[in-house]
């Protein structure tokens, strides 16, 4: 967590993905440091998920655990019912949870393809309609998507996966354009080499090699900045994408 004592977010609730490792647990945390309660969701990995609600109580933070996977339809209504239920209300949705695998294309099979895809932009699709509404009755909120770097400049192996994320890109853009005189906001970070655990067999060339700040990111640095766009501080921000990349891809 930051450690800042402002808790410009308190009285908000988010709701998470993917927030039980790497950089989805740090922006729960840091979303918990500025005062929002927290809907911790993951599909699979409980027990790490629970390590993050018990790391906010025990900081004075509120959460709870939904273990949902935001590709089923069905899960993702449940989930939104049984958050508005604890909580009474959703303000911000950090779409985060993704899958990143690497294959071929001349190998991808569909089901390998879709994958990304619904976990990327099917996820948004419910969330953002079961989340929406409340942001709508509460006068406004923020929804902040992770993108990625390759969305832009493609990667072998990995097509699937970069589609998805720049498909997350316009989705964020459109609800952005639609929402924006409703005190809603959507933006998007994209995150350039991050330290965190990786899934055995994937290629990562050395930070050295490609960032021009010879290093990579730590997710709090991701964390950081969701939570400066989803506070006060960016009340004229939305329909942007954000390169957190040390230098690596410039705009």
């Amino acid at each position: 967590m930051s450690n800042t004592s402002t808790q410009e977010l308190a009285g908000k609730v988010a709701l998470v993905t993917g927030a039980a490792k790497n950089i989805g647990r740090s922006i729960a945390l840091e979303l918990a440091a500025a005062g929002a309660a927290i809907a911790v969701n993951t599909r699979a990995s409980v027990d790490d998920g629970e390590r993050v609600v018990q790391e906010i109580r025990s900081a004075g933070g509120q959460a709870e655990l939904y273990a949902a996977d935001i590709a089923d339809a069905n899960a993702c209504k449940s989930m939104v019912a049984n958050v508005l239920k604890r909580f009474g209300r959703v303000d911000i949705l950090v779409l985060n949870a993704s899958v990143r695998t690497e294959k071929p294309f001349l190998e991808l099979t569909y089901d390998e393809w879709r994958t990304p895809l619904s976990i990327t932009l099917d996820g948004a699709f419910y969330l953002a309609q079961g989340c929406v509404p409340s942001m709508l009755q509460n006068g406004g909120g923020s929804i902040v998507t992770l993108g990625g770097m390759q969305s832009l400049s493609g990667a072998k192996k990995r097509i699937h996966g970069s589609v998805a994320k720049h498909g997350l890109v316009g989705f964020t853009r459109g609800i952005a354009r639609e929402f924006a005189d409703q005190g809603i906001r959507a933006n998007c970070i994209a995150p350039g080499q991050m330290d965190t655990t990786r899934a055995a067999g994937r290629s990562v060339r050395t930070a050295e090699d490609l960032i021009p700040m010879k290093r990579k990111g730590a997710p709090e640095e991701i964390a950081t900045t969701v939570r400066f766009l989803c506070g006060p501080a960016a009340s004229y921000i939305t329909g942007q994408t954000f390169h957190v990349n040390g230098g690596q891809m410039m705009f």
